[in-house]
């Protein structure tokens, strides 16, 4: 039994140093430029419908409207759909003040943005204008004008599945926002941006995604879970279509001010990232083996969330156990990975934050920031625990917006 558990800690500490290396690796090529720069410009061709999902969003989708309606794009290329999910609010009149299409949607069953989105495409599909890509915002976003000229290149070059570049809208309303915003800082470069320069596929963040209109009525929407970005990214990588990124267009979104409401998106996303791993890692991770194929075995790492910060909060585990413990002095076998190895891992993982601050030139007083992130990134522990073993509640909690935030007032 003693010899059972001594092979077991050193697997574990063999897989969790080493795949943390191997992200890590990854994440190095997010410091070059993107692969966009090299890529060809077009003229606007491409025609676009833009889905706004809203759910009680009365305070702030107005200042949205009126960034949709005055994109630097040609007015006749695009149309804007706010899909007004059981709204009990002025979401749809607004909506209709501001001149775009209100389609109001009430289910008292199939409740989520997965669901809403759902309808919306099949009810854009038997109207009698068709699009060439299908943009999906949430009601609390603002967009870069550029936006739309930006996924006509993508798409007249090829790419099928876009997400743009998310930044945070309000990251000085508290600590909490700026450790959103932090975080975001850190997944658009050394994430997002690195997988793009290896060529492996992007992940769908939620908001800012740009769709191929022929390969959602070919594949079907089908994405309902609590994360339903993260299930569409899973389904396009088994079919060996790569999602891309467009580092240029920029679109800003609303993250929650307290902890407490922090603390319950989070645990949704954690609970959909569940849902989505038992459905498909073991396919994606199988067919990565079958095929020796890095990409899908990255994808398969990086899709969910849950993997990924037990990977992290491992690290930390064995560290700890190795210096601030005496347990290694008596169990010689937890130092199968030397001290200096766990200690240089850390510092270079938390350097990477303070290091893309700097080269995405965000202003000193982002930096205080760096105070209270630890805390944020640890909660993710807890929260990891509690929507695993809670991933069966599938109710879909509303994040409330309250920040009417216009471009003028997001000055650093």
């Amino acid at each position: 039994m003693h010899l059972f558990f001594i092979i077991i800690a050193d697997i574990l500490q063999v897989i969790i140093f080493s795949i943390t290396i191997f992200q890590f690796i990854i994440s190095l090529a997010g410091y070059k430029k993107g692969k966009e720069d090299t890529e060809e410009k077009h003229s606007p061709e491409k025609s676009f419908a833009i889905l706004v999902a809203a759910h009680n969003e009365e305070k702030v989708i107005a200042p949205l409207l009126d960034n949709l309606n005055n994109l630097d794009y040609p007015k006749e290329l695009y149309e804007v759909f706010v899909i007004c999910d059981n709204c009990t609010d002025r979401t749809a009149q607004i909506s209709s003040e501001h001149g775009v299409h209100a389609m109001e949607r009430f289910d008292d069953v199939r409740k989520g943005k997965g669901y809403a989105v759902e309808w919306m495409l099949n009810q854009l599909w038997q109207r009698d204008r068709q699009f060439d890509g299908v943009v999906v915002f949430d009601a609390d976003n603002l967009v870069s004008g550029n936006f739309l000229h930006e996924m006509n290149n993508k798409l007249m070059n090829g790419h099928r599945v876009i997400q743009a570049y998310v930044e945070t809208k309000n990251p000085y309303d508290s600590w909490v926002t700026l450790s959103y915003a932090i975080s975001y800082w850190f997944m658009n470069k050394m994430w997002q941006q690195a997988r793009q320069n290896w060529g492996m596929p992007n992940t769908l963040a939620g908001t800012g995604m740009c769709f191929d209109s022929a390969l959602l009525k070919e594949m079907g929407w089908n994405a309902t879970s609590l994360t339903e970005d993260v299930e569409f990214t899973a389904r396009c990588v088994m079919r060996g279509i790569y999602p891309t990124w467009a580092n240029d267009a920029i679109i800003y979104d609303e993250k929650p001010i307290t902890f407490r409401s922090s603390f319950r998106q989070r645990v949704r996303w954690i609970r959909g990232h569940t849902e989505c791993a038992m459905r498909y890692m073991k396919p994606l991770l199988s067919h990565a083996v079958r095929t020796r194929n890095f990409s899908e075995f990255d994808a398969a790492l990086y899709l969910f969330q849950p993997i990924r910060f037990l990977f992290v909060a491992a690290v930390w585990v064995m560290t700890y156990l190795q210096l601030g413990t005496p347990l290694y002095t008596h169990f010689p076998f937890l130092k199968i990975v030397p001290d200096w190895a766990w200690i240089a891992l850390n510092i270079a993982l938390f350097l990477q934050f303070p290091l893309v601050m700097l080269l995405e030139k965000r202003p000193l007083k982002s930096y205080w920031g760096l105070i209270l992130f630890p805390v944020f990134q640890f909660s993710w522990f807890p929260i990891t625990l509690i929507g695993v073993f809670t991933s069966k509640n599938k109710a879909w909690h509303h994040t409330v917006h309250t920040r009417s935030i216009r471009f003028e007032d997001m000055k650093e």
